[in-house]
């Protein structure tokens, strides 16, 4: 907890930068466009609503490799003074696309079914104050919101309301909001069972608070895990992997810092952990998902790059055994970036490098990751500093991929020929 401990420790200074662009971690603070980039405006940061295929190298200004920007909207066009956070809902009755992108000030919700012309329907302000940090997630069509700002508590949102916008962006209410926490620092989901695990709170020493959501506007407390303190982030799933002694159990996978938890969450009144798993040149572990087997796991660190020197690192996990699971490699990008968010989604790996951008990898081979294309939302530089991509949704049917830059905006891209 001493990491956590100074960082809160700094969380006085963030209010004094507020316009800052701030990074996930409280106190630290990123680096703002430098005046290069505010000269040139006009090319930076107006918006891109037409298809434009990467060529030579380039989308439009934005460097790339086998993915073409289908469109963007700045952070101006988003009314915010930075983005966070994104998720994204595709609806059951008509199949339409839609990016849910977290800010500063709320959640806009975005119409992205046609990619080449994004449409805002609106936004859900800030249950309470303004904070650089959100964490949205969706079940049965409901988005489900936490914030760092105090008292904020987790706000649900029905997203069917989007299906017939008005004609000018609207400004909507939350539809319930469950008050059992106050501030939290991510939202996870198991869509399987109808639970929500928000971490990072003011109870269960920072450890998983445990909501039943399967009524989605009557949350009801569940109980929490504490004995691994404090969660960064976490993924829940009804585990489906090799290991035969937990299939079928709801299985949490908790980024606590300085290690890696995995938690047994089947019996929410006697949660147990499994086992926990490190690495060597520990930052601060971030954030990390499952390959889709549930074999392997894949992990970054928030601070290896600039406390130790390295290429943006992920962490590749053998999670064969849950017993007993353990670091099998490193996989480095080409540049010292900093990574954050992670996801998988059909053999591909997405990784968010801050100001290297969206970089994808073909997991193919589970423990070898191998790089395959790239778009670069940042294209000022790729230094280790807290701008750039904070996270990615990949996982829309019709390829769209929704990126969501802490200075830039949103910015929708697809793979090349697709």
């Amino acid at each position: 907890m001493i990491i956590r401990n100074l960082l809160l420790a700094a969380l006085s200074l963030l209010a004094l930068a507020s316009c800052s662009n701030d990074d996930d971690l409280p106190g630290i603070i990123i680096t703002p466009v430098s005046e290069e980039t505010e000269d040139n405006q006009d090319t930076i940061i107006g918006d891109i609503l037409v298809r434009t295929s990467c060529e030579n190298g380039f989308a439009s200004i934005y460097p790339c490799n086998n993915y073409d920007l289908m469109s963007r909207l700045t952070i101006e066009t988003l009314n915010t003074t930075g983005g966070n956070d994104i998720w994204g809902w595709t609806d059951p009755l008509d199949g339409k696309e839609y990016a849910i992108v977290g800010t500063r000030q709320g959640t806009v919700f975005i119409d992205i079914s046609n990619p080449e012309q994004p449409l805002i329907i609106g936004t859900l302000l800030t249950a309470t104050a303004d904070s650089t940090w959100r964490d949205i997630k969706v079940y049965n069509n409901h988005a489900f919101i936490v914030s760092e700002a105090a008292n904020h508590g987790m706000q649900i949102f029905d997203l069917t309301r989007l299906r017939n916008p008005d004609a000018n962006p609207q400004t909507f209410d939350a539809d319930a909001q469950y008050t059992d926490i106050g501030n939290a620092h991510n939202i996870v989901i198991n869509e399987d069972s109808g639970y929500a695990y928000a971490v990072g709170t003011a109870t269960f020493n920072g450890g998983a608070h445990f909501i039943n959501i399967q009524d989605p506007v009557n949350p009801v407390a569940a109980g929490g895990y504490e004995v691994s303190e404090y969660t960064h982030d976490a993924q829940v799933v009804t585990y489906n992997g090799p290991d035969t002694a937990y299939q079928g159990q709801e299985i949490f996978i908790g980024c606590n810092e300085n290690e890696v938890v995995i938690i047994n969450v089947t019996d929410k009144e006697n949660p147990s952990l499994i086992s926990t798993v490190t690495y060597p040149d520990t930052g601060y572990v971030h954030q990390g998902w499952l390959s889709e087997d549930h074999s392997f796991y894949y992990a970054n660190d928030e601070l290896d790059e600039s406390q130790f020197g390295f290429e943006s690192r992920t962490l590749v996990f053998d999670f064969t055994d849950l017993d007993n699971p353990f670091f099998a490699s490193p996989f480095f990008g080409p540049t010292q970036a900093i990574d954050h968010n992670l996801y998988t989604h059909n053999n591909e790996l997405f990784l968010s490098n801050y100001t290297a951008g969206l970089r994808v990898a073909s997991i193919e081979n589970l423990s070898t990751p191998v790089d395959i294309g790239f778009f670069d939302t940042f294209p000022e530089n790729d230094n280790t500093e807290f701008n750039g991509v904070w996270s990615v949704y990949p996982f829309f049917e019709s390829g769209n991929i929704i990126i969501n830059d802490v200075s830039q905006g949103l910015f929708i891209v697809r793979k090349s020929g697709s």
